[in-house]
Formats: C-alpha cells, sequence, structure tokens
C-alpha cells in the first residue's frame, strides 16, 4: 500500500512538474516574443515590448518636436520638417536578430533559472538634412531676433533717439547643439546662440540718408556740402555740380580783401566788407574788386579773384564778369571747368559767375581752420593772411541776418557765419555754424533746372528743415525743436513791427520838424489895403 501511495506522488510530482515546465515553456514562447529585459534602442527602454511597441516607443521619442529656446521664446520644431529620417526597422531587425543568437533550450534554461539575457544597447540609425535645419534656425533667428537699431531721427528734422542695443543669433554656433538635440530620445531643447550688439553710434551715413529723404520732398536738383569741422568728415550730394555763383561768391571776395590788406581795413574797406556781406550790396562788392586790384578796375579784380581761387584747388570757381557788369571783348565772359563740361550736367549755371557746394565748402573750412592758427589756407598763403584775419572775417559773416536759410534751422543764440545768394532759379546759402555740439560746414542750394522761376515759399522751408536736421545730428543731446516756420513768422513779425516802429518814429520826427520851423519863423504882417491906409488916415 505504501509503495502504491509512494507511486502515485511521483505520477503526481512528475506530472505536476510537466505541467509546470510546459507552462513555463508557454511563458518563455511568449517573452520570446517580447524585448528582454534591459534591451534598449537608441537610448529607449523596450524591455517587455513587443516589435510594434517598440516601433511606436521609439519614434514616439525621436519625432517628438526639439525646442527651440530663444531667450524667453520656445519654439518647436518638428524633426521631419529637418529632413529627420529613423530607420526603426533596422535597429529591431538588429534587436531580433540579438535575441535569436540564443538556443532556444539554453534560453530557456536562463529563462527558469530567472537569468534574462545580458542586457544590450541598439545604436541610433538616423540622418538628417543639415541645410533644412539651418534654414529653420534662421527663420526663427529672423523673426525673433531684434538686431541693434540704428539711431534715428524722430521726424524729418526734429529730434534724435539714441541707438539701441541688439540680440541677434548665432546660427553657425548654434547649429551643432540643434543637430545632438535631434539625436537624443530626451532632454531635445535647444538654446541658441544669442550675440549681444551694441548700438551703433551715430554716423554721417544716418545723416545722409535723412537729407537724401528731404530732397525728395523737391522737385528739381539739390547740392549739398556738409563738413564736420572735428573730425573732417563729409557729406557730399550732387556737389560737385556746377552751380551760379550767386552772392555766395562773395565769400570769396572777403577773404581775398583781407589777403592783399597788409592792415586791418580802414574805414572805407571796413564798410564795403559791412554792406556787402549784411545787405549784399553788388555795388560795394565790385568796389571791393577795386580794393583786390589796387585799381579802380573791377574785372581785374575778379581775374585776380579767379586766380586766387586756382591756387586754393578750386578750379570750378570762378569769376569772369564783375556782378551787373557788362559782357567786354577784352575779358572772357566765361570758363571751362571739370564740373560745367560733365556731359551730364543739369543744372543752368551763370556762365560770368560759378562754384560748386564743395569748392564753397572747402573754402569756409580753409577760412575756419585758419582762425584756428592752422590749415591749408595759411599754408598756402604763408604770410598773407593771419589768424586774426580769419577770425575777422568769420565774425563779419555772422552779421549777415539776412537770406535766413540755414540760421531759421538753428537756435537764435547759435552764429552762424555765412553768406546766402539766390537767382530766379536758384536758391543757396553757405556759412559755417558755430554750435554748442560740433562746429561744421553747410553749403546747400535748391535749383529749378526747367522752370522760369523758384518761389521761396516752396524752397525755403525745405532748406529750414534740412539745416535743422543738420544742426541737430550735431547736437543730438540738445538738439533744435522750434520750428522754422515759427521763427520765420515771429522774425517776419518782429521785423513788420520794427519797420512801422522807425516809420512812425521818422513821422513824428518830420512833424516835429515842421512845428519848430513855424515856431521859429513867425508870419509877417500882411501889407495894409487902401482901405486901411484911409482908416489909418
Amino acid at each position: 500500500m505504501l509503495k502504491k501511495i509512494q507511486r502515485f506522488l511521483t505520477i503526481l510530482l512528475f506530472f505536476a512538474g510537466a505541467l509546470y515546465l510546459l507552462y513555463q515553456g508557454f511563458l518563455y514562447m511568449q517573452a520570446r516574443e517580447l524585448m528582454p529585459p534591459g534591451m534598449g534602442i537608441a537610448g529607449v527602454d523596450v524591455s517587455g515590448l513587443n516589435r510594434e511597441e517598440a516601433v511606436s516607443e521609439v519614434k514616439a521619442h525621436y519625432l517628438a518636436p526639439v525646442t527651440v529656446v530663444h531667450q524667453e521664446e520656445r519654439v518647436p520644431i518638428n524633426p521631419e520638417d529637418v529632413g529627420f529620417v529613423i530607420d526603426v526597422d533596422g535597429m529591431l531587425d538588429k534587436a531580433e536578430s540579438y535575441k535569436s543568437e540564443q538556443e532556444v533550450w539554453r534560453g530557456f534554461v536562463e529563462f527558469l533559472l530567472n537569468r534574462p539575457l545580458q542586457a544590450t544597447q541598439i545604436e541610433l540609425r538616423a540622418s538628417h538634412d543639415r541645410d533644412a535645419l539651418t534654414e529653420q534656425l534662421q527663420m526663427i533667428a529672423d523673426f525673433l531676433d531684434e538686431p541693434a537699431r540704428s539711431p534715428q531721427f524722430s521726424g524729418i528734422s526734429d529730434g534724435y533717439e539714441l541707438g539701441k542695443v541688439g540680440f541677434v543669433t548665432d546660427v553657425e554656433a548654434s547649429l551643432p547643439e540643434a543637430e545632438a538635440a535631434l539625436y537624443r530620445p530626451v532632454e531635445r531643447d535647444v538654446d541658441l546662440v544669442i550675440v549681444e550688439q551694441e548700438a551703433p553710434e551715430l554716423t554721417m551715413d544716418s545723416l545722409r540718408e535723412n537729407i537724401e529723404r528731404q530732397l525728395q520732398n523737391f522737385n528739381g536738383v539739390g547740392s549739398v556740402f556738409v563738413m564736420d569741422l572735428e573730425t573732417g568728415e563729409e557729406i557730399s550730394i550732387n556737389a560737385d555740380m556746377a552751380i551760379s555763383g550767386l552772392s555766395i561768391l562773395k565769400i570769396g571776395i572777403f577773404l581775398e580783401t583781407y589777403r592783399v590788406l597788409n592792415n586791418p581795413p580802414n574805414e572805407y574797406v571796413q564798410a564795403l566788407l559791412e554792406e556787402t556781406a549784411v545787405r549784399s550790396s553788388n555795388f560795394d562788392a565790385n568796389l571791393l574788386l577795386h580794393v583786390i586790384a589796387q585799381q579802380d578796375n573791377t574785372y581785374l579784380g575778379a581775374e585776380l579773384l579767379t586766380d586766387s581761387f586756382k591756387r586754393l584747388g578750386l578750379v570750378n570757381t570762378f569769376m569772369a564778369i564783375p556782378y551787373d557788369a557788362p559782357v567786354v571783348s577784352t575779358r572772357p565772359s566765361t570758363f571751362t571747368t571739370p564740373a560745367n563740361s560733365r556731359p551730364d550736367l543739369v543744372t543752368v549755371p551763370d556762365p560770368a559767375r560759378q562754384t560748386t557746394a564743395e569748392e564753397m565748402g572747402t573754402m569756409l573750412s580753409m577760412i575756419y581752420y585758419c582762425s584756428q592758427g592752422g590749415g591749408a589756407l595759411m599754408a598756402i598763403y604763408d604770410g598773407e593772411i593771419t589768424q586774426q584775419e580769419c577770425q575777422a572775417l568769420i565774425d563779419l559773416m555772422v552779421n549777415n541776418v539776412e537770406g535766413n536759410l540755414i540760421r531759421f534751422g538753428v537756435p537764435e543764440d547759435v552764429p552762424v557765419s555765412h553768406k546766402h545768394g539766390w537767382d530766379s532759379v536758384t536758391h543757396g546759402d553757405a556759412g559755417i555754424v558755430l554750435s554748442p555740439g560740433r562746429d561744421y560746414v553747410l553749403v546747400y542750394y535748391l535749383h529749378d533746372p526747367v522752370g522760369d522761376f523758384l518761389v521761396s515759399e516752396y524752397s525755403f522751408p525745405i532748406m529750414w528743415e534740412m539745416s535743422r536736421s543738420i544742426y541737430n545730428y550735431f547736437n543730438y543731446e540738445n538738439p533744435n525743436t522750434e520750428s522754422p516756420q515759427v521763427r520765420a513768422e515771429r522774425e517776419a513779425a518782429a521785423r513788420a513791427a520794427a519797420e512801422a516802429a522807425a516809420a512812425a518814429e521818422a513821422a513824428a520826427a518830420a512833424e516835429a520838424a515842421a512845428g519848430a520851423e513855424e515856431t521859429a519863423v513867425p508870419e509877417s504882417d500882411p501889407p495894409p489895403t487902401t482901405d486901411d491906409q484911409t482908416q489909418g488916415n
């Protein structure tokens, strides 16, 4: 009986063991269909997943957007948009081959002993389009970057806004980290390399752009020359174009007059200088030509003046005929210059007297530097012109308060040493502005090459505002905010009031004089009539 029980238990144990092995075999076969514990594909844990689930898991990591961080902004990039392709099937095939390398029975024994396959990692197989990624980063940079802003005029000629610090993306430096993020299953944020740009300083290029915008408002030709007398920087817009000399050429007469004088001007010459500078008298200008010629010969004075221009290198500036003088057979009526012989010349300059904005500006700069004790003028005319004479010339032209083109663009207390001039189709002004921020030369002309008459109500406001914008460039920390039109109206009203007061004073003086005459000479008694005589008798 005992043996039967033992046999039964043995059979029972055998069948139990067999059933256990069958069950474990079933579990083992199921496990072989799954990724073994510790299996990783491209850094993604796929333990216990079947092939389909493993594909989804890997793609969920690698096809998730890469987040590009631009300062405070976060922008997702779809990997597929940059040509990112991942070979999931190839990686899974390699994982499957790793599993199949182990014999079934040996694997079953290892399974029974709970000794899984050694954990392994399948390397990532993927590629991307580098150019497409670069393009995506550049698009983000273009949209989010804030490049440094150049200094700006807040209006056509009003105030001035300082430049602004900027931030721009270094796309090339950012690219490696962006590529690395594509190939990471986690931590897929990318901090772009942001470079700070310093705020640009105000430059003459900014001023030039502003002047050109203003010239677009003029339906004609503008010629502008600006020089920074501290740095020597220049702006030249059509400044080499031949233009009528106008009364602006009288600056050269002033300079030549001081040069030929060995002593300070006497009372007579000083009066001529002041009348020419302040009242723009052509008659007195011609008398100064007599001083230059050292004889009463205006034509010789004009010739010597032109020779002096050439000596200074001003080859486009001449006076062939004095002001208001006729052409004479013994003198040339004009000269050919590089400026007036250009085939593209659009101006119609006076044949008798010509210059260019650049050459008038150069002459003014020579006078200024001479007043400072140096410069080309003193080198060329060594011993013939003095620092004191150049300063006297500047002071002389400061007294010119007429022809207010440059002056109305600057504050009233800023000295402007200038000479204006115009004819029917050309309006101009040339001067040295002695401003608080920096001294500068401004010479500008507006010319109508097709019309018969240039209306001052049209040209003057443009020139006023242009002068103000140039002043505000050199004085951006303390700009002139007054409208030139307002100043023009105010000064016109003041001038009219002064003229009315002067007229009233003159009338009152005349009336007083008439009354005094009546008091001083009493009337005589009328001669007696016949009746009176009769009555007297």
